[in-house]
């Protein structure tokens, strides 16, 4: 009798903050989504679509000062805005013009990096996004686990970005049937992005990142976080960089 048919479905979880990360986190052969749509993990698909061979994630500021002291381009943000004396922040609009093609690059965020930190250990660490999410969830679906919908938020709170397109993700999986056994936070995820799912832009405008990153006039990096699928790489955590499948 095949799994299958004798009933066996993968568990499809959303975490909704890192502080519940170690709640969920208790089988480590497991496959981790991180999830930071405004704007690191935007920004790092944006990054290795362009052409950038790696790129090395880091949690600290002091991580990142000695890589940029090495020689590395090294980009540095904390809350929205880049820090005095890296090479850029996290906008996935810096990677346009596909100069670092070929580079091995290192970034350190406010929430999305802490969170691939936290997640390491897992069997597989993916990176998702909007621009991603059909090659994310072909990734995810053969890889044949259980799955932890890893929301980086804002430092520790929910937010409503990363909950959306943790409700996409686990709404595509859902269609295989090997993906049935959907939490709770993954059934509520779902919900919330059908009802935005018509309009991500419109849905989000009272939302606190959204207003926060277009206090700093960051409007272009909000529209280009929340296209679909123009993107077909699956960045994997792998020896500590993330480099495209």
């Amino acid at each position: 009798m095949s799994e299958e048919s004798s009933g066996y479905s993968n568990k499809i979880e959303v975490c909704f903050s890192p502080a519940l990360f170690p709640i969920y986190f208790q089988d480590k052969n497991c496959v981790v989504v991180v999830i930071d749509i405004f704007r690191a993990t935007s920004a790092i698909c944006a990054a290795i679509e362009s052409g950038v061979e790696a790129v090395i994630p880091v949690s600290t500021i002091e991580e990142a000062t000695e890589y940029k002291s090495k020689g590395f381009i090294v980009g540095a943000e904390r809350s929205a805005e880049v820090i005095e004396g890296f090479d850029f922040g996290n906008s996935p609009l810096f990677f346009k013009e596909g100069k670092q093609r070929g580079k091995t690059i290192v970034l350190t965020t406010t929430n999305g990096t802490t969170a691939i930190d936290m997640a390491k250990d897992a069997s597989k660490v993916v990176i998702g996004s909007f621009l991603n999410l059909s090659a994310v969830a072909e990734f995810v679906e053969k890889q044949d686990k259980d799955i932890i919908l890893l929301c980086a938020g804002w430092k520790n709170r929910f937010n409503l970005e990363d909950t959306l397109f943790a409700g996409a993700l686990a709404q595509k999986l859902n269609k295989n049937k090997r993906f049935s056994n959907l939490s709770d936070c993954a059934i509520a995820s779902i919900t919330l992005y059908e009802s935005a799912k018509n309009d991500l832009y419109k849905f989000l405008d009272e939302s606190s990142h959204r207003k926060r990153l277009s206090r700093l006039n960051l409007e272009e990096d909000i529209i280009y976080c929340l296209k679909q699928d123009i993107m077909n790489c699956v960045p994997v955590l792998k020896n500590g960089k993330l480099v495209n499948i």
